[in-house]
């Protein structure tokens, strides 16, 4: 059973994770007197997860390491620079990385030796061929740092991974781990938000913990000590339900998305507009508005895998009605790239081949450079293919997208990937393209017609501009 506690003023001494952080004692659980602020950290992955991990921790004053295998990456972050967009922290790195309390390296096996804390923070991608995830890396990580201990340490997983998982590493732990050194492994999920990494891990809305005993819980007690006393609440649970606790909020966010635009389609054939309907169910308290934005759907590292790992392993376990019900969510969802398609081939006359689309937005969403399942950068690549010249623009992702898909044609401007255009599609909801004039973008154009794929465009505004427009589940003109 899992308890939440939740504020500052409840007593902590029954629970070693209490939202009360005790005075740091004169020996710490490590048997050493070694002052909380050097307590040394590794942190393996240096990701969008753990190159955030490691700088939010050397913020709060420990000593990290951030191991990686990628020279080129480690040699970039040892620098100060990050190798991916993500608002803050480069500036947060940078400045952990001057103080000295944060480096990185490629040798795993001397983090693993040095460090009291290790935290696993590796990607587990979709298998080739498969909806389950991949955890070869997890386990290589797991192995290296039990091998390499030298003393006595804790292992946190914070990857994302199908339930079971920890108790298979806690067991490999404890086959590897030196005799006469105590290695307990626990599972701490991330919640990060892309675009908002940093702030989510300095402040986070909750910390999980799962399988931890009293000495585990008092060494996570110290090393968040800053956002519980901020009023972080936490949560103390088994190891299988901290492993769920990620891909079920996961889960519910997509089941979220795609129940809203299945209404979004209600909506069009019966001439209702599913924003307002949206802005309404938000009311609700027990809804909320966020999430109910009908449009393109969602993409990304870790909604798309983490519900079919989650659809795979309910099937593992027999548990077929929750597998059907995340494949229909991810089927809603994947339909929504093919709607806008067929709306951008209905605004060209029934074709694209030689037309000129204009497309707003690479990445996956506003705030980062991250393309990966991209619903924009797939249907910019599926208009290609039908023959259409495609034009992406985006003001951050452009680097990244030209990589993935260097056939297509990429602007340095908004104005520049409207021009001349036979329709424009907004595809990533940028706060620039929101902000975009739409009649000086219409001059652009003799044919301007716009497709809002992320329902954030006024209809009455860009018609009065001179636009013809269309949205998913908005009324037509």
């Amino acid at each position: 059973m899992s308890r939440s506690l939740t504020r500052l003023s409840r007593p902590p001494l029954a629970d070693p994770l209490g939202a009360v952080p005790a005075p740091v004692p004169a020996v710490s659980a490590l048997g050493t007197d070694e002052p909380t602020a050097r307590r040394r950290v590794a942190v393996v992955g240096t990701g969008y997860l753990g190159a955030t991990h490691a700088a939010a921790m050397a913020s709060l004053g420990f000593d990290v390491v951030g191991v990686d295998t990628d020279e080129n990456k480690v040699r970039s972050l040892e620098l100060g620079k990050v190798p991916f967009f993500e608002p803050g922290l480069a500036e947060l790195l940078s400045a952990q990385v001057a103080t000295g309390r944060l480096r990185f390296s490629t040798d795993a096996a001397a983090a693993a030796a040095d460090a009291d804390i290790h935290f696993i923070c590796v990607g587990t991608p979709q298998q080739r061929g498969s909806h389950a995830a991949d955890l070869r890396f997890v386990e290589a990580a797991a192995r290296s740092i039990a091998e390499n201990l030298t003393h006595d340490a804790l292992i946190v997983g914070k990857s994302t991974v199908p339930v079971g998982t920890a108790a298979r590493l806690r067991a490999l732990v404890a086959e590897l781990a030196p005799a006469g050194v105590r290695a307990e492994l626990v599972w701490n999920p991330e919640f990060l938000r892309e675009g908002k990494a940093v702030d989510d891990t300095l402040h986070p809305d909750r910390i999980v913990v799962g399988g931890a005993s009293p000495w585990a819980a008092g060494l996570l007690r110290e090393l968040y000590a800053a956002p519980i006393a901020a009023g972080a609440p936490v949560v103390e649970c088994d190891l299988p339900t901290a492993e769920l606790v990620k891909v079920s909020a996961n889960a519910f966010l997509a089941t979220k998305i795609s129940f809203i635009n299945a209404i979004a389609s209600v909506c069009e054939a019966a001439g209702a507009d599913v924003t307002v309907l949206a802005d309404a169910l938000g009311h609700d308290p027990r809804i909320g508005r966020q999430f109910l934005d009908a449009g393109l759907g969602f993409g990304g590292g870790c909604l798309p895998k983490d519900i079919r790992a989650l659809m795979h392993r309910a099937r593992e376990l027999g548990v077929h009605r929750a597998a059907g019900l995340l494949q229909e969510i991810d089927e809603i969802n994947m339909a929504q790239r093919e709607r806008v398609i067929e709306m951008a081939t209905t605004a060209c006359g029934g074709s694209v081949l030689n037309r000129r689309v204009g497309v707003l937005g690479a990445a996956f969403k506003p705030r980062t450079d991250d393309v990966r399942d991209s619903p924009a950068l797939n249907v910019a690549a599926a208009l290609h293919l039908r023959g259409a010249q495609v034009t992406v623009f985006d003001p951050e992702a452009a680097d990244t997208a030209r990589r993935t898909f260097p056939t297509l044609s990429y602007a340095s401007s908004a104005a520049e990937a409207v021009e001349g255009s036979d329709v424009v599609l907004l595809l990533t909801e940028w706060q620039e393209f929101l902000d975009a004039d739409p009649a000086a973008l219409a001059g652009l154009t003799p044919t301007p017609r716009m497709i809002d794929a992320r329902g954030k465009l006024s209809p009455e505004r860009m018609r009065a501009a001179g636009w013809e427009f269309a949205g998913l589940g908005r009324v037509a003109a």
